[in-house]
């Protein structure tokens, strides 16, 4: 006998806001099924405005209403059992981003939880991220945002040490990242990786999730470092308007892309990582394992 719900995730990132519905599957004496309904995505660029001018404007606000709202409807219509909102850097913040958040709560009856980036970091490790992380490797793994990226060690299957660094897409667009920062990063990387022999990389996000696409390799095979720098000179190469054109990238992804390419590429650089394998996770995906989680924790209290 098969127990079938759907569960509901919202990410609102800095360049865009997700929401993914997920079909739950739990089978008597095996493991649980997590199929992936659907995904909308609508690219409202939170960070380009919060970085500059320290708030969401009115217009972005409204919208932000509006997608909210749509994303209720869907989740009904849909039948979702358990759903959760979060909220990374560019509303964490905003000078309004609680009373965004207030509001946003008030007109479509979704409540957000604004979080750090160490909770960001926990809630995408709670993914199959672990099912990757095999107990005699090192992984270094880079979660990049437009606001952030969010560093990860693992080693004998464990998380060592995480950290989050204010260096994010929509942040480099605007000139908003100076040397320093990099040279923090810089700094952590070699510090926590120097004692490893071989390190190998996991990147997630929409951009490498977009490159590790369009460069036809088979889910679980690797990109290589020269792989990933070949790329990253094609793409810098060409305008705006030729990676929308010749690469068939969405225009929100077309700026993007090249300063993300230049987070993943720096990290393997300064961990001496020569593959970076590309589970297709992020924080969605890890609400949804959170809420699973939670569900079973709850059921085992009762009985």
């Amino acid at each position: 006998m098969l127990n079938i719900e759907k569960y509901g995730a919202v990410d609102i990132g800095s360049n865009a806001i997700r929401l993914l519905i997920v079909t739950v599957v739990e089978q008597k004496g095996k493991d649980t099924l997590f199929k992936k309904t659907s995904l909308v995505r609508v690219p409202i660029r939170l960070g380009a405005e919060v970085f500059l001018d320290g708030k969401i404007s009115e217009s972005n606000s409204k919208r932000m209403v509006d997608a909210m709202t749509a994303f209720r409807l869907l989740m009904s219509t849909h039948g979702i059992k358990r759903f959760r909102a979060c909220a990374t850097s560019a509303m964490r913040e905003a000078s309004n981003g609680t009373r965004i958040a207030d509001k946003i709560e008030k007109e479509s009856g979704i409540s957000i939880n604004i979080i750090d980036g160490k909770d960001e970091a926990a809630i995408i490790a709670s993914t199959d991220l672990k099912t990757l992380i095999q107990d005699d490797k090192v992984f270094l793994y880079v979660d990049v945002g437009g606001g952030s990226t969010e560093i990860t060690v693992f080693a004998n299957g464990h998380s060592l040490v995480s950290k989050s660094f204010k260096v994010g897409t929509v942040r480099l667009i605007e000139g908003l990242v100076d040397d320093g920062v990099w040279d923090d990063m810089e700094e952590w990387i070699k510090k926590e990786t120097k004692i490893f022999q071989k390190v190998s990389m996991i990147g997630s996000g929409g951009n490498i999730n977009t490159i590790f696409k369009k460069s036809g390799k088979k889910l679980g095979k690797p990109l290589s470092y020269l792989y990933l720098s070949s790329y990253y000179k094609q793409i810098k190469a060409m305008s705006f308007e030729e990676r929308i054109t010749e690469l068939d990238m969405n225009p929100d992804r077309a700026d993007v892309v090249v300063p993300a390419t230049r987070i993943y590429l720096s990290a393997m650089k300064w961990s001496k990582s020569k593959n970076v394998f590309v589970p297709k996770i992020g924080l969605s995906d890890g609400i949804i394992k959170s809420l699973y989680n939670e569900k079973i924790a709850a059921e085992l209290e009762v009985n």
